[in-house]
Formats: C-alpha cells, structure tokens, sequence
C-alpha cells in the first residue's frame, strides 16, 4: 500500500513541475512579445523612412477639415497612403516641432515625403508647391450636411489620371 502513495506523490510532482515549467515558458514568450512590439512601435516613431522612394513617390491631394484632432488627420493621410500608422503618426507629431499647428486646408503631399515633412506642410511652415488657402474651408457644406467639392478640387481631380500623375506629364 506504501507503494501506491508513493507512485501517487511523484506523478503529481511531475505534474505540478511541468504546469510550473509551462507557466514560466508563457510568461517568457509574453515577455519578448511585448518588448519586439515596443521596440517595433519605438523604431517606427523615429524611423523616418518614407512609404515610397523619391523615383516612385505620388502626389497625393489631402483635404484636412477644421476641428480635425491629430488622429484623425493620421488616419486621413494613411488611407491616402502617404504614412504606414495613424498611432505612430500621432507620437510623431506630439513629439516634433511642429506640435499642435496643424491647421486645416487642401494639400498637395508626396507619398516620398517623410513624416517632418509632411507635417511642415500641414502646419504651413513649407508651403512650397502647395495650392493657396483661403480663410474659409475648402470644402462647402450644402443644406443637406454632404460636402461639395469646389471648382478648383474638381478641375485638380479631373487633371490626375487613374496613376495620381497630372494629365500631359509623361514618365520617363
């Protein structure tokens, strides 16, 4: 009978030892988890790597509306495909000069443009190349609450061909 205690005993201490061992090896893989995904989003605010190169670069035209917060003026230009993170976009701004002056208006960005230049633009500090802002608005809002675009966006839309390129410009 001393036997069978003795078996029992040494089953649950290997049992016990190996939940032991699974628990340590879980918290070690949530460990390196987390720290590459901080060290991914780390690298990410500081890279300043664009999403093109500048042979490959688009133009992209950006309208930012009044009262936009930060995240969402991220999102507006990752949907344009000019950054790769709204998040990281948001730390980048709030980290660079150029925090909280961003203002709203159209503009024309590159998707071979780094983040600082980007938001040099949009804080109006670089407005080489970029279409002249007026006081109000660039989009009107009619009766119904929809946004109507003016004579000026539509003629700049119909210019750019299904590529982004202007009309007339040939590749080379």
């Amino acid at each position: 009978m001393g036997r069978g205690i003795r078996k029992q005993g040494a089953a649950s201490i290997f049992a016990g030892g190996f939940f032991r061992f699974a628990v340590y090896a879980c918290v070690v893989c949530a460990v390196i988890y987390v720290g590459k995904s901080a060290y991914d989003f780390g690298y990410a605010i500081f890279d300043q790597i664009p999403v093109d190169d500048e042979d490959h670069g688009e133009d992209v035209t950006v309208v930012i509306k009044d009262g936009a917060s930060v995240y969402q003026i991220g999102k507006i230009l990752k949907s344009k495909g000019l950054i790769k993170d709204a998040k990281v976009f948001v730390v980048q701004e709030s980290l660079s000069n150029y925090k909280d002056k961003l203002q709203s208006g159209t503009y024309i960005l590159n998707t071979s443009m780094t983040t600082d230049e980007m938001l040099a633009v949009l804080a109006r500090e670089d407005m080489t190349g970029q279409p002249e802002q007026d006081s109000t608005d660039s989009l009107d809002t009619s009766a119904d609450g929809t946004d109507v675009q003016t004579t000026e966006e539509a003629v700049t839309d119909e210019s750019q061909d299904a590529s982004g390129e202007q009309a007339g410009d040939t590749a080379e």
